[in-house]
């Protein structure tokens, strides 16, 4: 390898240690005792999502049970002492050794939260009422808190954290506008609720952390380690390197595969692109756009279920939708994101004629195709189906089928996919700029690793038909990782009629350092929801989101749509210095609820989960935004290409990324929302159709170079088979609407299980002057007659003159909590202006006719213009 590529690939490496893992390289006895505080973290996380502590209880009489709380705080101990070991805390700070304030910070950090544990008995007895002890505890945390963030994190979040902290104590200073003042919290009250109680650093953020993201990051860790990164890259090349642009589409697939574990874009670009950028640059490709590929299909590895960049645990938890839901809802849109930017590769080489890698000379079955195919992620979304509609009917065949029979199965087929391993030599991390002379076969690649797949099947099992929780489905998937990490040497060793002694101890090695990497990927992870903890207890504690709210609506004018534009700047500005996840807990702690309500003002009701999955995509849309996009720096540290460039080019290749939000927000099939199995392929395949006329649109090449109506033809096209309901609206009313005592009616006719949408209007709390409007997505029960269902809502109507005026409900009905912005007192009623059920109108999907038309209109054109085949 030349010096200068050693050179860059240590740069990207460096990148990626200050951005996930810690920039100081300590050896001897202080490297071993990071490694050992990191292992133990490891440990002590698969200790306490077992049942090893209750089995210990039982049987021993050993109570080692640690509650919620307690595992929170030991979580963050943890996560604060490794930081301050693990990363310098200034730039001039020693790489070799730990100064003596570094020891301090970590003492404070750990005894700062092993307080509460200490103290959790007492605490609870003097709720609200600190003692000066507290009060010094509380506020040593949180600076301990803010120097850790700040030495692996940057400087961004703890701005941000610091602006809310102090909104918090000084809301109500009178040099703040009256409009987003509030009456101000005593230090006492805010230290409290910060640091004490779980309303703030504690709260729900970390606990996922500490209960679910740890696992899956362990998992992938481990993974890694095992040899899997290479096993996935070698098995892209295998599959696309012989294709038009293949080492580019070899990238796409290999960071898709890496993503189904990773959860950092950087370490993504690092992993895989150390090895693709150099090819692609080979094979004609500009160093900008070499890595720009590499940015954008790393970048997408945060969509990909099932880790999704640790953000589906968080999403699931604030949504209160169950982890396998939200890893159904993420599917599509990751998988049809990745397919579109392997067209995009593909038109990119058509642009500059490109050509693939040689291919080995063997006639390839029909059979060895799928089984090659089976390494890419379509393989793992069949691994995925064959789990649940396959051996999930063998569950309820045979209900004896139990998750230890499900173990044993799976020690069985692991023994037989790694005797098949064994007959063939182990992969070697190849040099990236070593000359290609011939494409390894996909069959030969895929014997020596298809045992990888066996715990993502584990997991898939856990989720899908054990219905486990997220953190126990992790464990077990986890510890079927460390049995494959332990045992696979010495196995693959005893097949082969080798020793096996030296291969214990190679298994007993990548064991221990993929449970310390494990924990210190964590570490950055730990620290970033401790520190959103701060920024979500703030908006609890103040109600700020109440008063953004009103700032949003004024800004937007009511417009859902602008609405949504703001939300994805807020995103991409905060998300220039934050994390991923903590981008995402800031703006959807700030934004979600607000996104819901205001839908619901103008009449259009917006699932929660979708604004969730909005926010988190434009968040993940900042690692690749100019100018601090770190995944970019890292691929041009890679490519000695620029780094602006690179991000702005990434950029362009990521659009597609960019639009997907909007369009599952007005078109919820794309989440599989009350989507049936078989429409759902159907919506798949469209999806897919249309994200590939837009990449189509967006690159200015189809079959040949677009003219400019060509490509806004594409745009409309595509526009249209994502969305042909809007089309739909313009020609056909979507609602019956009826008004005064019709509504009753309408509520009385409908079956159970329908909705009924009432649209409110009335007097605000706050603003009696003010009347605003709602929309109450009601679904209909089987209690008979309007007014029983209605009451059965909590919802009491008063008929006076023909108008239908509402009671305000009692507090715990369904629809209490939604309907206190409402002024019930007052001189103006609360009245339901009317209600709407959906209307019979004509299939959407007949607006699919005119833009196939279109379509084949712009194939026909192009066509003429063609120079070279499409594909």
């Amino acid at each position: 390898m030349s010096p200068e590529r050693h050179k860059a690939q240590v740069d990207a490496q460096e990148l990626v240690a200050q951005a996930d893992t810690g920039a100081r390289s300590l050896t001897g006895n202080l490297g071993t005792m990071i490694a050992a505080i990191a292992f133990f973290w490891s440990v002590f996380q698969l200790y306490v999502a077992s049942n090893v502590p209750f089995w210990l209880n039982d049987t021993f009489g050993v109570y080692l049970i640690f509650n919620d709380s307690a595992v929170r705080n030991i979580h963050l101990a943890f996560g604060l002492v490794l930081a301050a070991f693990a990363y310098p805390l200034f730039s001039s700070s020693p790489r070799n050794t730990i100064p003596w304030y570094d020891w301090i910070l970590a003492f404070l950090g750990a005894a700062a939260c092993l307080y509460l544990v200490v103290m959790r008995g007492d605490l609870g007895n003097r709720a609200g009422l600190p003692t000066q002890m507290d009060l010094i505890v509380a506020s040593t945390g949180l600076a301990v808190l803010a120097i850790a963030v700040y030495r692996s994190l940057g400087l961004p979040l703890v701005i941000v954290a610091a602006v809310f902290v102090a909104y918090a104590m000084f809301g109500n200073s009178p040099i703040l506008p009256e409009v987003i003042q509030w009456r101000g919290a005593s230090y006492g009250k805010a230290m409290w609720h910060y640091w004490i109680q779980e309303e703030g650093v504690f709260g729900v953020a970390i606990g996922v952390s500490a209960s679910m993201i740890f696992l899956f990051v362990l998992f992938g860790s481990l993974l890694e380690k095992a040899g899997a990164g290479n096993y996935f890259i070698k098995a892209a090349f295998a599959l696309l390197g012989h294709l038009r642009g293949g080492p580019a589409k070899a990238a796409v697939l290999a960071s898709a595969m890496s993503g189904l574990y990773s959860g950092s874009s950087i370490a993504n670009v690092v992993t895989t692109g150390t090895f693709t950028i150099p090819l692609m640059k080979r094979t004609g490709f500009p160093a900008e756009k070499a890595g720009a590929v590499e940015v954008a299909s790393s970048v997408n590895g945060q969509l990909m279920p099932p880790v999704m960049g640790a953000a589906a645990f968080l999403i699931a938890e604030f949504t209160g939708t169950s982890y396998h839901q939200v890893v159904i809802h993420a599917f599509i849109p990751a998988v049809i994101s990745y397919i579109a930017l392997v067209y995009i590769v593909h038109l990119e080489a058509l642009k500059m004629n490109l050509k693939g890698l040689p291919k080995p000379p063997v006639h390839v079955t029909i059979l060895q195709r799928l089984i090659g195919v089976l390494t890419g992620f379509i393989g793992i979304t069949i691994v995925g189906a064959a789990v649940y509609y396959g051996l999930g009917w063998t569950k309820t065949a045979f209900p004896s089928l139990t998750f230890p029979v499900v173990l044993a199965l799976f020690a069985v087929g692991y023994v037989g996919l790694l005797y098949i391993a064994a007959q063939v030599p182990d992969l070697e991390v190849d040099d990236p700029n070593a000359p290609v002379k011939e494409l390894p076969a996909a069959g030969d690649v895929g014997r020596t690793g298809y045992y990888f797949i066996l715990p993502i099947v584990v997991l898939i099992w856990c989720i899908l038909v054990e219905r486990f929780s997220p953190s126990l489905s992790a464990f077990y998937a986890t510890m079927a990782m460390i049995f494959i990490v332990v045992t696979q040497h010495p196995l693959k060793a005893f097949f082969r009629k080798e020793s096996i002694t030296s291969h214990i101890w190679q298994g007993v090695v990548d064991f221990v350092e993929g449970m310390t990497g494990g924990a210190r990927n964590m570490i950055g992870i730990a620290v970033a929801t401790a520190a959103a903890g701060i920024i979500v207890g703030t908006v609890s504690l103040t109600g700020m989101h109440q008063m953004i709210a009103a700032l949003v609506e004024f800004l937007s004018g009511g417009n859902l749509l602008l609405m949504l534009v703001l939300v994805a700047v807020m995103s991409l500005i905060l998300g220039m210095g934050l994390p991923t996840t903590a981008n995402y807990l800031v703006v959807s702690s700030l934004m979600a609820l607000v996104v819901v309500d205001l839908g619901e003002q103008t009449g259009f009701i917006v699932p929660l989960i979708a604004v969730h999955f909005f926010v988190f995509y434009f968040g993940i849309m900042a690692d690749v935004t100019p100018p601090v996009g770190l995944a970019a720096f890292a691929a041009a540290a890679i490519s000695r290409g620029d780094p602006i460039k690179t991000g702005v080019q990434g950029f362009i290749y990521s659009l597609r990324t960019a639009a997907l939000p909007f369009l599952f927000i007005f078109n919820t099939d794309l989440l599989l929302i009350d989507v049936e199995p078989l429409e759902a392929v159907f919506v798949f395949v469209v999806a897919v159709v249309a994200m590939m006329l837009f990449a189509a649109a967006t690159q200015g090449y189809f079959f040949a170079r677009s003219r400019l109506w060509e490509s806004v033809a594409l745009l409309l096209i595509a526009f249209t088979l994502f969305r042909p309901g809007f089309w739909l609206d313009q020609v056909q009313d979507p609602y019956v609407t009826v008004t005064g005592p019709a509504v009753m009616q309408m509520v009385g006719d409908a079956q159970p299980g329908d909705m009924v949408r009432l649209n409110l209007s009335g007097p605000d709390f706050d603003d009696m002057d003010k009347i605003q409007t709602i929309t109450l997505p009601l679904t209909i029960g089987d209690e008979q007659g309007a007014e029983a269902r209605l009451n059965a809502s909590g919802l009491v109507t008063v008929d006076m003159d023909g108008q239908l005026t509402l009671e305000e409900p009692f507090p715990g009905t369904q629809f209490a909590e939604k309907l206190q912005d409402f002024d019930f007192y007052g001189d103006v009623p609360v009245v339901i202006l009317n209600s709407q059920v959906d209307a019979q109108r004509m299939p959407k999907e007949l607006f699919y006719i005119p833009a196939l038309l279109l379509l084949l209109l712009v194939v026909g054109l192009q066509r003429r213009r063609q120079i070279q085949p499409a594909f």
